[in-house]
């Protein structure tokens, strides 16, 4: 997901027309991301946000707040997308109109109705029709104002109105209600068989609709908020007199029209989304293997893995499910060392060396996110807390300077800040990860090797990682590699950047660094480090992380911060008397224990020891009416119950939480997945606490896994790039088969692509086609049968607004086929 920019927003209403405005990215109402406030009516964001979804949901909504000088926030508009509409927009850049946001706008959840009607003889042998409405249930209802206690009026709109509603069902947001209501629809003047309704009584039915709105009752002086509405037409019961089906529930039209869609601006968004179906993983056996094995192949340009970068639009797109993939069977440094070997050969000047965006490229920056994660956070974190919040001034370009503030003093802000972070990093070789050092080996054997009469190209081929697209970009966008939890304000954010360009510098190790810079207050600040001893200082540094197999991690005591944050938690009842309420806590977790605490930077109130994580699971939902709980089981059955801030970040902790315990020697098999309440599970029934679990764990993970990825959802994600450019494949083919039997000069149409081998090339494409087209097959069987099976108005497949006009056209052509 790229949020681009935002354009015509309304005038502050105040002397200063211009607004601080940020953007949220929303599950429905849940969200998930939000960029740095921008200040203008035209703001650029120009940021990426990539997430795997881990719930179903509706909408993806985009919202634009402006916030004022007293730090509140204000909404100014939404763009909320359907999920069915999101292939609509794949993958390309538009603009969406801003829509107002009110209480009736914000909906989400469904309903369960059955409806009924009826021919009713009276006690005077008069016919009238009665229609039966059962409310049933619904389901993911929003929470208003921290509770959700709903019930719903049921209406039948017509010549005549009539209300009734259901009782209240307290704190829950998916109640069950299973009430019936009655509703006299006609009192015909005569009884005609052929017909539900006398001929004078149709039209009058027509115009009816059942309507049930949803409400949640609210002790406020204000009164009852709006949760959603279904207004369902009764003319389709004229073919069918019993119906029941799961709905949507819609916002209200509330008949606001004065407004014209475009008062409040637009956005500009590009929308990258799948949804893939991924097999057991025999399915992907061959094109697993054939992908597995490209480390092997000669040259590497004919294997699977480097064929899917040169077919793909973005190299991008294929480096991030080969890297998981490699990592996960542990050969990404083999693959790697081979692509990164081979464009090596193909450069001829080793000043350019690794700067382009190669697969090689993209492929070692995805392995340090993926890898070297952890090893910003133990080495940037602590010093970039600090900067965010003690705000020196650090502006050194005189034209930019604040009143009040000294030049001088600002540079020797800005020198301590990157004395230190450079300190930090040239000194945390010892903590690079394992893999990182194998990859940083091969680029530097490979380039010394290539370019053996330049003594400093073994250096330039790793600093081109390590500081320009590692270290460098973690520094000027914190927020990116999680080392802050939103983007810093204006001021952080330019010190940062003055940093992030000095660091860059030092770590690149070029001739003539003045020349780096093109403003002249910069290259004035660096040559406080034109010194020997920063040049050696990273030579050390590029020594030593590129020294494979030099050392052992668990001689390491200093602990590594993996994640930290607030989220509210459960006491844990240690207490005989004490109170199980929910309380807002700072938690953190590292490699040694997982603690919580009130505030950030305060003793910890309760620390759990890695190896007392026995299993980390989710919570149903039910157990407490909360949503995005899970559990953290300790030893003799006590269980800490953790709320996180939405769905994205509860996956991230049980991710994290689970990888860092999954050696752990007593790790469970089984699990609760809800609590115990009230003398018993509210899963199993059983009614002591000391029960063991009655669900198989999710998150036992073999201890040679580094991280938690899915070979088989990589390989499907692959497959699926493979068919979407099938054209190209087939256009590779024709290549090979061109420069085999023909050797004069290339032509152009061929020329995109590289293939030192047509023969090895062409029997590997032949493999990958085979491949794709098999499992393409299976996919489609797939669709056919899950087509048959699901039943449209079913709980999986609610009946939404639109649709449902096709479902009654639907429903009259299955009733007149029948007829």
């Amino acid at each position: 997901l790229s949020l681009g920019e935002a354009k015509n927003l309304p005038t502050y209403p105040g002397p200063n027309k211009m607004r601080d405005c940020y953007c949220t990215v929303n599950l429905d109402q849940e969200e998930v991301f939000r960029t740095k406030i921008v200040k203008s009516l035209c703001p650029f964001y120009g940021e990426d946000f990539y997430c795997e979804i881990p719930r179903t949901f509706r909408h993806l909504s985009f919202y634009i707040f402006d916030r004022d000088v007293f730090r509140r926030d204000s909404i100014i508009g939404k763009v909320a997308i359907q999920k069915e509409d999101l292939q609509k927009y794949h993958n390309r850049d538009t603009w969406f109109q801003l829509q107002h946001v009110d209480a009736d706008s914000e909906v989400q959840g469904k309903v369960h109705l059955e409806l009924r009607l009826s021919e009713v003889i009276t006690d005077t042998g008069v016919v009238c029709h009665k229609l039966a409405t059962r409310v049933l249930e619904c389901q993911g209802l929003p929470i208003v104002n921290g509770q959700c206690d709903p019930y719903a009026t049921v209406t039948l709109a017509g010549p005549s109105r009539q209300v009734l509603h259901t009782k209240v069902k307290k704190k829950t947001n998916n109640p069950h209600f299973d009430e019936v209501f009655y509703f006299e629809v006609t009192r015909p003047s005569s009884y005609n068989k052929k017909s539900h309704f006398d001929i004078e009584d149709v039209d009058e039915v027509d115009k009816m609709e059942i309507r049930v709105d949803l409400w949640n009752a609210s002790n406020l002086k204000f009164g009852d908020e709006f949760l959603g509405e279904l207004r369902l037409p009764l003319k389709f019961l004229r073919q069918s007199s019993s119906y029941e089906a799961w709905y949507f529930l819609q916002p209200r039209d509330n008949g606001n029209k004065s407004l014209k869609p475009d008062d409040l601006g637009s956005l500009r968004l590009n929308v990258v989304y799948t949804e893939d179906h991924v097999f057991s993983s025999d399915y992907y056996s061959p094109l697993r293997d054939l992908l597995l094995k490209s480390a092997d192949v000669e040259p590497v340009s004919a294997s699977a893995a480097h064929i899917l970068g040169e077919v793909c639009r973005e190299k991008q797109e294929a480096a991030i499910p080969l890297v998981r993939l490699f990592l996960h069977y542990g050969r990404i440094v083999p693959f790697i060392s081979a692509i990164a070997n081979a464009e090596v050969k193909r450069t001829q000047d080793p000043n350019t060396i690794f700067r382009g965006n190669s697969l090689t490229s993209k492929c070692i920056d995805e392995t340090m996110k993926l890898a070297g994660m952890h090893y910003l956070q133990v080495t940037l974190k602590p010093i970039i807390d600090e900067i965010c919040q003690v705000h020196k001034p650090c502006e050194i370009d005189p034209v930019k300077l604040k009143d009040g503030e000294n030049l001088e003093n600002n540079r020797e802000n800005l020198r301590q800040y990157v004395d230190r972070i450079f300190t930090v990093i040239t000194k945390s070789g010892v903590s690079c990860p394992t893999v990182m050092c194998d990859i940083f080996f091969s680029l530097r054997e490979s380039a010394a090797k290539r370019f053996q009469g330049d003594p400093d190209v073994r250096y330039t081929a790793v600093s081109s990682f390590i500081f320009l697209r590692f270290f460098a970009p973690a520094i000027l966008s914190p927020n990116l590699f999680q080392l802050t939890p939103h983007h810093p304000d204006p001021q952080t954010s330019r010190t940062l950047t003055l940093i992030s360009k000095t660091i860059q510098t030092l770590g690149s190790l070029s001739k003539s660094k003045s020349a780096n810079f093109k403003e002249s207050y910069m290259a004035t600040f660096y040559d406080y480090f034109n010194e020997q001893k920063y040049a050696d200082a990273v030579k050390n540094f590029l020594d030593l992380i590129s020294s494979s197999g030099r050392r052992d991690h668990k001689s390491i005591e200093q602990p590594i911060l993996l994640k930290e944050g607030f989220m509210i938690k459960r006491a844990q009842g240690r207490k005989r008397f004490g109170m199980k309420n929910f309380k807002k806590r700072w938690f953190r977790l590292t490699n040694h224990e997982f603690t919580y605490q009130k505030s950030k930077g305060d003793h910890p109130l309760c620390s759990i020891p890695i190896e007392n994580i026995l299993a980390v699971e989710r919570l149903e939902e039910e157990s407490f009416k909360m949503k995005n709980m899970f559990q953290v089981i300790q030893p003799e059955r006590r269980v800490l119950y953790i709320q996180a801030n939405n769905c994205v970040e509860a996956k991230d902790w049980i991710d994290i939480l689970t990888k860092v315990s999954q050696c752990n020697k007593k790790r469970l098999t089984v699990y609760h997945p809800s609590a115990y309440l009230n003398g018993h599970w509210l899963c199993c029934k059983a009614t002591a606490d000391n029960t063991p679990g009655c669900t198989p764990c999710t998150g036992g993970l073999p201890a040679n896994i580094q991280l938690d990825i899915d070979g088989d959802r990589e390989t499907e994600r692959i497959y699926s790039l493979f068919n979407l450019y099938m054209p190209k494949l087939e256009k590779m083919q024709e290549a090979c088969g061109s420069k085999s039997v023909y050797d004069g000069p290339e032509e152009e149409e061929y020329s995109t692509f590289i293939i030192d081998d047509p023969k090895e090339t062409y029997k590997t494409l032949k493999l990958i086609i085979e491949g794709v087209g098999t499992l393409e097959q299976e996919h489609a069987q797939y669709k056919r049968d899950k087509f048959k099976k699901t039943k449209y108005g079913s709980q999986e497949h609610p009946i939404g607004d639109k649709s449902f006009q096709t479902y009654i056209r639907q429903q009259s052509e299955i009733s007149a086929h029948s007829i």
